[in-house]
């Protein structure tokens, strides 16, 4: 078997290929050179991967490239396949996720945008359509950008039900539809929205990253803007599962592949420190469900003045998993046995916005 891992930065995408138990890894790139990669995905439902990644030109604006020989050559329609209708007034500034939808659709794919918005595709992720209920919603004027923008950066799919999907946003918080995107409600309940005077409202919370197990579609786990949040009810409500975490700030949220129990968090300070407590990089793994955390640090580098971003940690389906992430100062790193050990993947890259993994 082999692993390839995409990596997006401001400048490119790079692809880490390893076919020797993911004990080493050969690096290729840049693909899209000079070009802002911030989503990335691998569409696995088909013979052979769609690896898709949302690519944004500082000359030709955003665009979606995607490629079904892993990278090898790529795919770009000369039209732009996402594009908001005329009458929305709104123009795309970028993609920020990827999301394939259940293995019963096997063409569709969903589109997280800034400013905030899910497209849908189809046709495999070639072009997209706006969803016009979440567009539409009442509460969008009273939505506005976090820090990175305001955008939909988390799309959840659910497994076996197409018409459920969960996305979140800066700073909207979580939304849900039953019913294929025509409805969504807010689902924000015990999930603080901080400096709002309010803390506990039914929208606005400035909600980081959100991850579901695919086994255990009920269950998520969130990371917010101060906060790491569980639900075990399909985001109802959400209890705090910040406590054995050195603080409750953070981008990434990840849940393992096959134990439901098992995530993965990259604590940082904040607001004005986006570095890790003391300098120290260490990924915190939870082995029952946010109850307590265990430092991750063998093979990480012991000063780290650097930062992960919401999407630039990932894992891969393997067994063991393999686990991911890159950061803002350029390196990439990769355990293969579930988060105890870490190796280097790449380094001197520029700065890292998401990674993600698939076993061919």
């Amino acid at each position: 078997m082999t692993t390839v891992l995409a990596i997006g930065t401001r400048k490119g995408l790079w692809l880490a290929t390893s076919s020797a138990g993911r004990t080493g890894w050969e690096v290729t790139g840049p693909h899209h050179a000079m070009n802002d990669v911030y989503a990335v995905a691998f569409d696995t439902r088909r013979d052979r991967p769609r690896l898709l990644a949302g690519i944004t030109s500082e000359h030709y604006g955003p665009s979606v490239a995607f490629s079904d020989d892993l990278g090898a050559t790529w795919q770009e329609p000369d039209h732009a396949p996402i594009a908001f209708p005329e009458d929305t007034g709104a123009a795309l500034a970028r993609v920020w996720q990827f999301a394939p939808g259940p293995a019963s659709t096997p063409e569709v794919v969903y589109a997280g945008v800034e400013p905030s918005a899910v497209f849908k595709s189809t046709d495999g992720g070639q072009t997209y359509e706006l969803v016009r209920g979440l567009w539409d919603h009442p509460h969008r004027p009273q939505w506005h950008p976090g820090f990175g923008g305001m955008a939909v950066h988390t799309i959840l799919p659910h497994p076996t039900d197409e018409a459920r999907v969960l996305v979140a946003m800066s700073t909207g918080g979580v939304y849900a539809t039953d019913d294929g995107g025509e409805h969504w409600r807010a689902r924000n309940v015990g999930v603080q929205a901080y400096r709002n005077p309010d803390r506990y409202p039914e929208f606005g919370q400035c909600v980081h990253k959100v991850a579901r197990h695919p086994d255990h579609p009920e269950r998520f786990f969130l990371q917010n803007h101060h906060g790491v949040y569980r639900s075990d009810d399909g985001a109802e409500s959400w209890q705090s599962i910040a406590d054995g975490l050195p603080t409750d700030f953070g981008f990434a949220m990840v849940a393992h592949p096959h134990r439901p129990d098992v995530i993965y968090n990259f604590p940082i300070q904040a607001d004005e420190r986006r570095y890790p407590p003391d300098g120290r990089c260490a990924v915190y793994r939870s082995e029952d469900a946010g109850k307590s955390w265990d430092a991750l640090t063998a093979g990480l580098p012991e000063v780290f003045w650097s930062g992960v971003l919401r999407d630039a940690m990932c894992v891969d389906d393997d067994d063991p998993a393999g686990v991911y992430f890159g950061t803002r100062s350029g390196s990439v790193y990769a355990s293969r046995d579930e988060g105890d050990h870490w190796q280097p993947v790449a380094e001197q890259l520029p700065d890292v916005l998401c990674v993600r993994a698939v076993v061919v």
